[in-house]
């Protein structure tokens, strides 16, 4: 399970020109599912993503989670993360899980973090606009 977190001063997606997700401060997280993914690894990916310390303290140090800084997560299902680019000019996609699977664990896991702190949510397997105001920029890869 792949997580792109992205730390944002603003978020939003839409689908059909209609914002479906909407947040502040926090966290954009684009979410892969790959095939050998379980509710297991969506556990530990959420726990990580939850208490990865990405955000400034009182002495403008990464040192404060999405939790501790009152911040919010805008889940947006990526399939494209699963990609193999290792060969060639085109991704393969071999690796990804089935949609079934991908959308339980999508759901699964914006659900686990919902439990802490404002969740928002994507369209899963919609064609969607997704923007945002990268805060630094800062970007990490989360894999589990």
């Amino acid at each position: 399970m792949i997580a792109l977190i992205q730390r944002v001063t603003q978020a939003r997606v839409e689908v059909n020109g209609e914002t479906i997700g909407q947040i502040g401060k926090g966290l954009l997280v684009l979410l892969g599912v790959e095939k050998e993914d379980d509710r297991a690894k969506a556990d530990k990916l959420a726990e990580k993503v939850l208490n990865y310390r990405i955000f400034s303290d009182e002495n403008d140090k990464m040192n404060l989670n999405v939790q501790q800084a009152g911040g919010a997560l805008l889940v947006v299902s990526q399939f494209t993360l699963a990609a193999d680019t290792q060969k060639g000019l085109r991704p393969s996609f071999s690796k990804g899980a089935d949609p079934a699977l991908a959308n339980e664990l999508y759901e699964y896991f914006s659900q686990k973090c919902a439990e802490k702190i404002p969740v928002e949510n994507g369209c899963f397997a919609a064609d969607m606009q997704v923007s945002l105001t990268n805060d630094g920029p800062v970007t990490f890869w989360l894999r589990v």
